[in-house]
């Protein structure tokens, strides 16, 4: 198996456009071969979701859900190209996943560009000092903090934490394979999620399970 680069990743996604996850499965999936990857991109249609990346998602709705007994509020913006879509069931289904992922899941940001730097610069000094308290050898210390930021990342950002109706792919993936099927740009523009009592001891694992729960897993 080649090792996948960043640098690898980085040319395919300013070739085809397609998202760093997408790119780097890609890549996985053809053992690093580049044409192989763009053509598999292609065939997946997320080079052609990356292409109506540039069109303007004006529409759309503002999605909200409440938790069993008022415990979680999650407000989502969703957003597509024209009102008709915006009023399908499909997407207002898509919408509503969405929240209840964000409810469960907790993400901090959309995805990686809304990651403040100094966010990273910290986390990456904390990785660094662990690294180095568990004996690790200096010359690969910073292969190991890559690793470790890298994810920090997936953990954070909506769009690269596996979705919760169907781990196998991320919320991202989702996305572009609802853009695929629709044909219009969809994107989740910005939420907020707010916890009854936030701070105080709970198990989190108890609590996505209540969530998966009421979402019919």
């Amino acid at each position: 198996m080649a090792e996948i680069t960043a640098a690898m990743v980085k040319e395919l996604r300013e070739k085809t456009g397609a998202g760093m996850m997408d790119c780097k499965k890609a890549l996985v999936e053809t053992n690093g071969d580049m044409d192989a990857a763009v053509d598999f991109l292609r065939e997946k249609g997320l080079s052609a979701a990356a292409k109506k990346a540039g069109r303007i998602a004006a529409e759309g709705l503002v999605e909200a859900y409440i938790h069993m007994g008022g415990r979680i509020g999650v407000l989502v913006e969703v957003n597509c190209e024209t009102d008709f879509v915006a009023k399908t069931d499909e997407f207002k289904e898509l919408a509503k996943d969405i929240a209840m992922h964000i409810a469960a899941s907790q993400p901090q940001y959309v995805s990686r560009e809304e990651i403040p730097e100094e966010v990273l610069e910290h986390e990456r000094k904390i990785f660094r000092a662990m690294a180095e308290n568990e004996g690790k050898p200096a010359h690969i210390i910073d292969k190991i903090v890559d690793g470790r930021i890298e994810k920090f990342m997936q953990d954070v950002c909506l769009v690269d934490q596996p979705f919760v109706k169907n781990p196998d792919q991320t919320v991202g993936e989702l996305l572009n394979e609802k853009v695929a099927k629709i044909g219009e740009k969809i994107s989740v523009r910005r939420f907020v999620r707010y916890e009854r009592g936030e701070g105080m001891e709970k198990r989190e694992d108890d609590f996505a399970a209540e969530v998966m729960a009421q979402m019919g897993k």
